[in-house]
């Protein structure tokens, strides 16, 4: 069976409406690359298409009725909608879900030290990630201090032409004889991916100990004048052997600017990612190269078809989460009861048309059960693109190729379908019919050779409560790496994809 690029289905009308979706997903995902930034715009998004806060409706004590469209936030790194559908919620919803955490590095809680006067922030490795991709790039600090006063400063240092950026080192290939001997898992180990932040030190004059200046007290005296004077006014002071002028800046500028102590890295989420926006790719800029497909694309694609969603038959829920990329876990991620107790309130919420049991006579439990069971999902995570550079790791007739439409996975896992949601054939069918009646270009695909490796998406977890679940995404060149390469045609149909898939009714 063989697929054909989905370029070739668009008129003068579908290139505008691709070219439209292309640079406003650029925007979001260069000016969002964090799940926190993610679910910021996502809500800001969703109040301006009528959307309103369950936790408000919650407190007003609302009665929902059919059409009404709300929006539940988790923990600030993770967004839930609804749009409730003309049928009863025991009828199912149909779902998306996609996730909005992506492969980076954390600042560690203490983080800041001086080494031969380089000030570096040590980091910890999130997601898979290939170490040494990491290194020589310019890199962004994005994130949230929380202060014990209960405040928050939001980061985000790098992106502006203006701003300073960061970089880990690399050896020298001159000097490099024996890292280059070792296998490339080996060669960068994950406590060497220390970010370089500094140079210049903190200058004192002599009235000024070497203490006060570690503790940020020596501001005032940081002129361009005390600069040419700082070796000597260094020198006498007291505990000039021990000073760490250079971490000592960093501090003080981290104080004056940021309004932050050392002691604040306690209570931060930083996160490291490459600097800078997503751009066009080609000569023909038919692909985006950016940070963060995996799995912004599909996120932001969900997001946007729910938003255009009016009143469907059956209730359209996009859940966007976090921690995907580590297994799903803690209060932000996919196995957490977020999801069902968001529904639950819904529940007790909504009229009698749209809840059944209310005058039917069973529990509120029974009914949710039930809903969940009739629920159908696109668990809406990226695939492996096929590169002919790496042609050996794939099987070509069961690969996505770019340019060809969004993908569907019938299963992800590794190896013998370890870890995997497996979709029903029946299913699989009921997905193809309501693709070929949209005209959506769409392919089938598994991720890579069968013994080469594999993956999983967070299908398993919905699949739990007995509903449908099927894999489906955007391909995606060098997936994981710090700038990942997607086809327009694909982020175009994968839109399509999910509007036709919340509009139908199987």
């Amino acid at each position: 069976m063989k697929r054909t690029s989905a370029w070739f289905a668009y008129d003068n009308d579908k290139l505008t409406e691709l070219d439209e979706l292309a640079e406003d997903y650029k925007a979001f995902i260069s000016q969002n690359k964090t799940e926190r930034e993610c679910t910021v715009s996502a809500v800001d998004l969703a109040e301006q298409s009528g959307f309103k806060n369950l936790a408000v409706l919650c407190d007003e004590g609302a009665k929902l009725k059919s059409g009404d469209k709300l929006y539940a936030i988790n923990r600030g790194k993770g967004i839930m909608l609804m749009t409730l559908g003309e049928l009863p919620l025991e009828d199912g919803f149909n779902i998306l879900g996609a996730h909005i955490d992506s492969p980076r590095l954390d600042i560690k809680q203490n983080p800041l030290s001086e080494d031969k006067e380089l000030a570096y922030l040590d980091t910890h490795y999130y997601g898979g990630i290939k170490k040494y991709q990491w290194l020589t790039l310019p890199l962004a600090i994005h994130g949230v201090v929380a202060l014990k006063d209960g405040s928050k400063k939001e980061l985000s240092i790098g992106e502006q032409e203006e701003d300073p950026v960061f970089v880990i080192t690399d050896l020298l290939p001159h000097l490099a004889a024996d890292q280059m001997g070792k296998k490339a898992s080996e060669f960068v180990e994950g406590e060497m991916l220390d970010l370089l932040v500094g140079n210049r030190p903190l200058t004192i004059d002599a009235e000024t100990s070497a203490d006060d200046a570690v503790n940020g007290a020596a501001a005032t005296t940081n002129s361009a004048d005390a600069t040419t004077n700082g070796a000597a006014a260094t020198a006498n002071s007291a505990d000039a052997s021990t000073y760490e002028a250079v971490k000592a800046q960093i501090i003080d500028i981290l104080s004056l600017s940021l309004g932050i102590s050392e002691e604040d890295f306690l209570s931060a989420e930083l996160e490291v990612v490459p600097a800078g926006p997503a751009r066009d790719l080609g000569f023909d800029r038919s692909m985006i190269l950016g940070y963060g497909h995996d799995d912004r694309a599909c996120a932001y694609t969900s997001l946007m078809a729910h938003l255009a969603v009016e009143t469907p038959r059956r209730t359209a829920v996009t859940i966007l989460v976090d921690k995907e990329e580590i297994g799903s876990v803690g209060a932000t991620g996919m196995t957490s009861r977020f999801f069902e107790d968001v529904i639950a309130e819904v529940f007790e919420l909504v009229d009698d048309t749209l809840a059944i049991h209310k005058t039917a006579g069973y529990s509120a439990e029974l009914a949710l059960r039930r809903c969940l069971r009739k629920c159908d999902m696109l668990s809406s995570d990226v695939s492996a693109a096929f590169d002919p550079a790496f042609a050996s790791a794939f099987e070509v007739k069961n690969s996505a190729f770019l340019g060809q439409g969004i993908a569907f996975n019938k299963y992800t896992g590794s190896r013998g379908k370890g870890g995997s949601n497996d979709a029903d054939a029946e299913y699989v069918a009921a997905i193809r019919r309501i693709m070929d009646d949209a005209d959506v270009s769409y392919q089938t695909c598994e991720l890579g050779k069968v013994d080469q490796g594999g993956g999983g998406t967070i299908a398993y977890i919905l699949a739990k409560y007995g509903m449908d679940v099927i894999d489906c995404g955007v391909p995606v060149l060098s997936m994981h790496a710090p700038w990942e390469v997607i086809s327009k045609a694909d982020l175009f149909e994968a839109y399509r994809c999910y509007m036709a898939f919340l509009a139908s009714t199987q």
